[in-house]
């Protein structure tokens, strides 16, 4: 653990209600427990000495490493080889029920598959972001992590006549051991937190069948999936990661499992993504329903209904909403520096919670409306008591809509009136009166739609800059902003308006880089932070939704072809990535794979329609 591994050089495993990063190098530096928000054991990830760690890595200092999935499931296999022998590590996290519970099972499979090979492993947990420290306690059948209100246990997995294989030892309150296998054979260990017993041996039978229910249940799920487009490996494995980011007993989706890596090395910027945010669930149910996955979109959108009717919004002006939750749906985020940890590759400070949580944002009305409208389509439907709730939701927007707020990117540089909120107040209140006719529910009608019209006018007057030619970020400003590209995806403009042909065209020239687009430029808003930021991965993927609609068709594929090159050897994506290609800030996030999802969609139906290379259909062509 003497260096960081690169932000993109891992792979994700969990069960639904916590997870787990992988290195390719075969190391744990990221695992949360019981929950995804619930504090570390092995933090590696945001310092490599005070962390914590679970590492198993060949004994031989030079071996190659490969890692991949087991196709179309969440079972991660990091390869090692060497002249004398190649070996495999193999990650899963049996899936939980839709209970929360304290008791989770971390499983790795150490096996040979030519030569031999030796492994060592060095199990290092620090709880509680390495502030609590803990006993060791080592037993026939295994080892216990203990502190005041925690335990992990160690079960070793071989036949009761198996030899043993490995040599056991204790170093300061940490577990270390060697073990060599010849070709064919096969050990491991399973971690498991609140076990209702002592270490036991765990018979290879019994680990395989682990193994094989946590294939067979991946598969099964992934085979709900209607897509089969021409970007189906991405799109699966999207899928598949957002799975792993969604919390089983509320359906809630977390942003990213993880907190505080960077969007500058060294920098500010480093945030806790660990919470389920409004917009981004919202979101999902798009993505999840263009699958076919209605369960996954049936469960948020109940979580939806819980937060508009328990109005659980924090005092301040806020509204009766929260931009994010926990993934219980509880709203105390509260915001604390982790002094003690230097940060990923010594970027501090070191937050958990989110002190966002707390900002006006305007948008979230916009993007909870617009889901419950899309789902109520797809025979997903508000009962009585979230229809009556979300009539008040819409009687407090009516009275702020035309406030200033931080925006969507949770700016930390004082409240303006931007544009996007303003947009997607205008489709909070534009479905709601879509929701109300197809329904036939009890609504304000001649009001919700003033207020509709009302915004509406205003954007056009305010929020469009006639000097630029193109609407900009907030009113009295001339700064671009990416949000804006879901103008035409929300039905505010067509996406052949000669106002929004202008500022697509505006756009490419300021914000896009070979492809990759920026969220805007600091330096002409500051956001109230100190240094820059890479490009937005999230808004990469909107830009091709974006040419797809105006019907650039041919830029927008090579734009998507180009994107996916960015992904990490896995498919997966972090927030942003730099100029060098490398990823930035929390990984994987959810918001990327749903925009993914989203572009490769719309590409496809729009080069389907083109005659499935690009160019325009011709005359009478359907």
């Amino acid at each position: 653990m003497d260096e960081y591994a690169l932000i993109e050089n891992h792979g994700l495993i969990g069960d639904l209600q916590t997870a787990a990063l992988v290195t390719t190098e075969g190391t744990i530096d990221w695992y949360c427990c019981p929950r995804f928000d619930s504090p570390s054991v092995f933090g590696a990830l945001l310092d490599r000495r005070k962390g914590g760690h679970f590492k198993v890595a060949p004994v031989h200092r030079t071996y190659a490493t490969k890692q991949l999935y087991l196709p179309d499931t969440a079972v991660l296999v990091t390869r090692f080889m060497t002249e004398a022998g190649a070996g495999e590590v193999i990650d899963f996290m049996p899936v939980t029920g839709q209970t929360a519970t304290r008791r989770h099972r971390l499983v790795r499979m150490l096996r040979c598959v030519r030569g031999s090979m030796t492994f060592d492993v060095d199990i290092a947990p620090r709880f509680d972001y390495g502030r609590t420290p803990h006993e060791l306690r080592i037993t026939e059948n295994g080892a216990v992590f203990a502190t005041d209100g925690t335990e992990l246990t160690i079960h070793v997995v071989r036949e009761p006549d198996d030899p043993r294989l490995g040599n056991i030892r204790m170093a300061d309150q940490d577990l270390q051991f060697s073990l060599t296998l010849e070709a064919g054979q096969q050990r491991g260990v399973v971690l498991e937190s609140a076990a209702d017993g002592p270490p036991r041996v765990i018979s290879a039978a019994e680990f395989q069948q682990l193994f094989d229910d946590a294939v067979r249940y991946w598969r099964l799920w992934l085979r709900q999936s209607r897509y089969s487009g021409r970007w189906r490996e991405a799109v699966e494995r999207s899928a598949v990661t957002l799975k792993l980011m969604t919390y089983a007993p509320s359906g809630a989706l977390v942003a990213a499992p993880t907190a505080g890596l960077p969007e500058q090395l060294g920098g500010e910027r480093n945030w806790d993504y660990r919470f389920t945010w409004i917009r981004d669930a919202s979101f999902s149910v798009y993505a999840l329903l263009g699958l076919g996955f209605t369960e996954e979109a049936t469960a948020f959108i109940g979580w939806l209904r819980d937060r508009v009717q328990e109005k659980s919004g924090s005092d301040g002006g806020t509204g009766p909403l929260n931009i994010m939750y926990r993934v219980d749906g509880s709203a105390d985020l509260s915001e604390e520096v982790l002094e003690h940890w230097e940060g990923y590759q010594g970027s501090s400070p070191v937050r958990i919670g989110n002190g966002a949580a707390t900002q006006l944002q305007l948008d979230i009305y916009g993007e909870a409306l617009d889901s419950i409208y899309f789902a109520h389509q797809r025979g997903i439907q508000l009962g009585h008591g979230g229809w009556t709730s979300l009539r008040t939701l819409l009687d407090w927007l009516s009275d702020h809509w035309d406030e200033a707020g931080e925006g969507l990117w949770e700016t930390r540089g004082g409240r303006k009136h931007f544009t996007y909120g303003r947009v997607m107040s205008w489709v909070a209140f534009d479905r709601a009166v879509r929701l109300a006719r197809a329904s036939g529910r009890p609504a304000e009608l001649e009001r919700w739609s003033s207020e509709r019209d009302r915004i509406y006018a205003q954007i056009l007057t305010r929020g469009w800059d006639s000097g630029r030619n193109a609407f900009v970020q907030h009113y009295g400003s001339d700064v671009l902003d990416s949000s804006l590209l879901r103008m035409p995806t929300v039905g505010f403009i067509t996406p052949d308006d000669p106002m929004w042909i202008s500022t697509l065209d505006a756009m490419d020239q300021e914000l896009v880089s070979d492809s990759l687009v920026y969220r805007y430029n600091p330096e002409a808003s500051p956001d109230g932070l100190r240094g820059s930021e890479g490009t937005f991965s999230l808004c990469t993927f909107v830009y091709v939704d974006a040419l797809a609609r105006a019907g650039r068709i041919d830029q927008a594929r090579l734009v998507l072809e180009k994107m996916l090159t960015y992904a990490n050897h896995l498919g997966l994506y972090s927030e942003e990535i730099d100029l060098t290609g490398r990823q930035l800030g929390n990984f994987p996030q959810a918001f990327t794979h749903l925009a993914l999802i989203d572009a490769a969609i719309t590409l496809d139906a729009a080069l389907n329609r083109a005659g499935g290379n690009g160019t325009s259909a011709p005359p009478g062509a359907t």
